[in-house]
């Protein structure tokens, strides 16, 4: 990604995340949405990292797992841990995607090498059977 492109899509993600929390500006899901699926088009991790989560709990969207999958599996790809963290929680659920709890801990185990202590916790509670 080009830095100036770079630098848009931070700045949308940014915008995306004020709407999303209220800060500095109202609550508004659907403005959030519109700024997260900017960033998230144009390859913006941390974004599509969110816009699957507004998906996988229909904030400011209608709920909808599968596309919640595809924009956690485009951030995952990219290597960021909380992404790979949600896919870890989708798999172990059967959210989205069938049930398979070896994908999860595969997920689980990639966000756990970044240093993700939720998911060396859930790796953790895997092993133990609970």
């Amino acid at each position: 990604m080009a830095l100036l492109d770079r630098i848009k899509a931070k700045f949308n993600f940014g915008l995306g995340v004020c709407y999303e929390t209220g800060k500095n500006v109202g609550q508004d899901y659907n403005e959030a949405v519109k700024y997260y699926t900017l960033a998230a088009e144009a390859g913006y991790a941390d974004a599509q990292c969110n816009l699957g989560l507004c998906y996988l709990q229909g904030k400011g969207v209608e709920k909808d797992a599968a596309k919640a999958i595809e924009w956690f599996t485009k951030s995952a790809e990219q290597g960021y841990y909380m992404a790979q963290f949600n896919l870890g929680n989708c798999y172990a659920a059967g959210q989205g995607v069938p049930q398979d709890y070896a994908k999860a801990a595969e997920w689980y185990a990639k966000a756990a090498r970044q240093g993700s202590a939720e998911a060396q916790n859930r790796l953790n509670d895997m092993e133990q059977g609970q």
